[in-house]
């Protein structure tokens, strides 16, 4: 099985709609996802994803199935700068505080311990793990029992924060080191492998990431939610 996930296009955060250009962009992505074999299409209940997607589910006539869960996550708490969200803050770590990752908790971290983001992290990679089960893989520790033998390609349509919550669930990686080294621009591609062979354990594996070859003189660099948006807000 193969997951294709996109990211929204340029968006009208104030309307959570996508702007003219993120039109563009998502009619460009369509063309550019004929040639993947989806199958299935589902995407954030929010308008700037949803509206993303259905420029795909037109070009395939293909219907979308809503995942709730994919909505794009909150951030801030007691501790957590004002003015920061999960991918400066995340930056920060590396950068100024030359973080250890490989053996120091980052949900400990000041930034994160009481961080709404963290919750989400949570919430988003445990109802993954649920929709996965759907799709015949049972996550185990770091891999997934695969217990389908069917080949097909999915695609998913969501946002900068809760698609990075996915991929570094999926992949095993700390949820800051994710959203700092591995960004991705509006309307981006990436593809992940889910080996078919049923009855074993199986770990994805990455087979294209961040390709934007389809946007063309549309790339408007990687950016991420407003500021202003970073308030906490409830699940």
């Amino acid at each position: 099985m193969r997951i294709v996930f996109v990211r929204h296009g340029e968006p009208d955060y104030d309307h959570d709609c996508l702007t003219e250009t993120g039109r563009k962009q998502a009619a460009a992505a369509a063309k550019r996802l004929v040639r993947e074999g989806i199958s299935e299409i589902y995407a954030s209940p929010m308008g700037r994803a949803y509206e993303t997607a259905s420029f795909t589910a037109e070009q395939l006539s293909l219907p979308i199935t809503v995942l709730d869960f994919m909505h794009e996550i909150p951030w801030g708490g007691p501790g957590v700068p004002e003015k920061g969200h999960p991918w400066t803050l995340s930056y920060r770590m590396i950068s100024d505080e030359d973080f250890d990752f490989y053996h120091d908790d980052w949900r400990k971290h000041p930034y994160y311990e009481k961080n709404t983001a963290t919750g989400a992290f949570d919430r988003v990679s445990r109802e993954f793990d649920e929709f996965l089960k759907t799709q015949g893989y049972i996550h185990e520790g770091t891999r997934y029992k695969c217990e389908t033998d069917q080949q097909k390609t999915i695609a998913v349509f969501s946002h900068g924060g809760s698609g990075a919550c996915v991929l570094a669930h999926l992949l095993a990686l700390p949820f800051p080191y994710v959203i700092t080294v591995l960004p991705y621009e509006f309307t981006s591609i990436i593809i992940l492998e889910f080996p078919v062979e049923k009855g074993a354990y199986i770990h994805p594996r990455i087979e294209l990431f961040n390709d934007i070859a389809h946007m063309k003189e549309l790339a408007s660099g990687v950016k991420f939610q407003k500021e202003q948006d970073s308030s906490p807000r409830s699940e």
